[in-house]
């Protein structure tokens, strides 16, 4: 074999890019950190017929690692994750302590280790639900044809991938109300998501430039939903950029709040049951928002944007950006239209999450007649 295919062997990066679609695909991945090793195993994955096997490699020493949220709803005050005990692999249990709505816990809760913490990143990453079943292994009992990746290497993927972007294509794309409009795709950054960077206009870059961080919502940018503002404050940015000199709108894969579109709806069949936005994100495990700016800030630098005028209601986005070395020089509101649904949502968001929103600043639209 020609020795410059060496380039392409797995390295530490490589191989946790390999875990996260294992997970994603409700394999299991074994975890490894100075010669101690687990099998890691997504709840959401497992299967009635692989009890057996499972249950004769953990030999009673199984756990389920929980992040804080959840535990926080199961009923213990906690801001960091935890493990319980599995001394068998009940279903039923596993499924009651990592999704039923009125569970509480049922044994003591231990610190995670490293390899948890390292499985709950990987769970994370690869957009699953966060209960992670930890079977730990001996030398001799590794599984043969699994993937191994390291725990240090998961925890701290997302920081080593975060700057790792590059442009791959770009092209003149007219919008309504905005003519005069490039799309820039960008590949890299955590899970090789591709993202989108959209140029209204020609914007001075001599000067601060308009810009918006704005996660992809496909129930609201793209049908409309009456549970969000977020179509609106799309549309409503692209259209002021190109009115008032040119912007940029990034356009992130980070449905959501970074939990990915199937845990989303998951959230929203909680809403529609009466929980608000963020205690239905605790209910399944996630925090108030998983999303991290700091890809975002690469690709403003890569756009020779260093100098911004921030279109958000969210202070985490003004302040990740300066965490990131972008100076925000002023920040502007992105209004959206108040409905019957989603006034319970945009307060949810000002009182547990600090937006910037005064509903009463909001225009009300109309109900949707039957």
């Amino acid at each position: 074999m020609p020795t410059s295919l060496g380039l392409f062997t797995a390295s530490g990066q490589t191989a946790v890019e390999r875990a996260i679609a294992e997970f994603r695909a409700g394999r299991p991945v074994e975890i490894s950190e100075n010669g101690v090793a687990v099998l890691a195993l997504p709840v959401s994955a497992l299967e009635n017929e692989q009890i057996a096997a499972l249950e004769t490699l953990a030999n009673g020493r199984a756990r389920l690692a929980l992040p804080a949220a959840r535990l926080r709803h199961l009923g213990l005050e906690r801001e960091v994750p935890g493990s319980v005990a599995l001394p068998a692999l009940d279903i039923p249990r596993l499924e009651t302590l990592a999704l039923k709505i009125d569970a509480r816990i049922d044994a003591p809760v231990s610190p995670c280790d490293e390899a948890d913490r390292a499985a709950l990143e990987l769970g994370a990453l690869a957009l699953i639900p966060p209960a992670i079943i930890i079977i730990p292994l001996t030398h001799e009992a590794a599984v043969p044809g699994v993937l191994a990746a390291k725990a240090s290497d998961n925890l701290a993927y997302r920081r080593h991938v975060a700057v790792k972007l590059s442009i791959v294509s770009r092209a003149p794309v007219p919008l309504d109300d905005a003519p005069n409009t490039e799309f820039v795709v960008f590949r890299g950054g955590e899970g090789l998501r591709d993202q989108v960077a959209i140029i209204v206009g020609e914007p001075d870059l001599s000067r601060p430039v308009s810009v918006r961080l704005h996660s992809a919502c496909l129930t609201g940018d793209l049908f409309g939903s009456l549970k969000c503002d977020c179509g609106d404050q799309l549309r409503g940015t692209v259209q002021y950029m190109a009115e008032n000199g040119g912007g940029v709108l990034l356009y992130l894969d980070q449905e959501g709040r970074g939990n990915g579109i199937a845990n989303k709806i998951n959230a929203y069949r909680l809403q529609h049951d009466g929980y608000d936005t963020y205690d239905a994100d605790e209910i399944l495990g996630f925090g108030l928002d998983q999303r991290r700016f700091d890809f975002a800030a690469e690709m403003l630098r890569q756009l020779g944007v260093t100098r911004v005028a921030l279109i958000t209601n969210n202070p985490e986005k003004i302040g990740a950006l300066r965490r990131a070395d972008i100076d925000v020089v002023a920040d502007q509101r992105a209004l959206g239209r108040r409905t019957a649904e989603n006034v319970h949502y945009l307060a949810s968001k000002r009182d547990k999450a600090g937006h910037f929103i005064d509903l009463d600043a909001l225009v009300l639209r109309k109900p949707v007649q039957d």
